[in-house]
């Protein structure tokens, strides 16, 4: 497990998190089809994809919040960085992220877990996904005082490993300055 302050990369499956809220990479018409969103629906139970229905569609880039059904968490923020029609976007991915940064901020959450948004159905490449991620993460995290904890779950180990690669890069030059 690699860290940095208060941001550390977990290998594994989101649904399983201790966190007290769980961002889903969503669509804007916050359809729980597949992917991230497609695993939140099957572990946390239908509930979670009427609480979509009554607050979609939102905007690319906006966050919803929904409860959590039967995960451990307490809230969903459901954060569209795609649209059912078209994939990510590195500007998409980068309002999800601070949008859901802002949202735990309001909530006022200690513990979030945030998976590799826009990697999968959303078509970004996981270079590009770690780098606006991690810089994003980085430079907001230590400025929202109640968050504790952001974990990054990525599925796969060579998610990890890229997303690790990269945070290394991060540490190493904020040493440097």
């Amino acid at each position: 497990m690699s860290s940095f302050g208060k941001i550390v990369l977990v290998q594994g499956d989101i649904t399983q998190s201790q966190s007290e809220a769980i961002v889903n990479a969503a669509n804007t018409d916050l359809w729980l089809g597949s992917g991230v969103a497609g695993a939140i629906a099957k572990a946390g139970g239908p509930e979670i994809q009427k609480a979509c229905d009554k607050n979609g569609p939102i905007s690319l880039g906006e966050v919803a919040v929904t409860g959590a059904g039967n995960l451990n968490a307490k809230y969903i923020l459901h954060a569209a960085s795609m649209d059912l029609d078209s994939p990510s976007t590195e500007e998409s991915l980068y309002d999800a992220v601070k949008n859901s940064l802002l949202t735990a901020e309001e909530l006022g959450v200690k513990s979030i877990a945030i998976p590799a948004i826009g990697t999968g159905v959303g078509e970004l490449d996981e270079e590009n996904c770690a780098e606006i991620m991690l810089l994003e993460l980085t430079s907001r995290v230590p400025q929202i005082s109640c968050l504790e904890k952001v974990e990054v779950y990525l599925f796969d180990q060579e998610t990890y490993d890229i997303f690790e690669k990269e945070l290394n890069r991060i540490k190493l030059q904020s040493e440097l300055e």
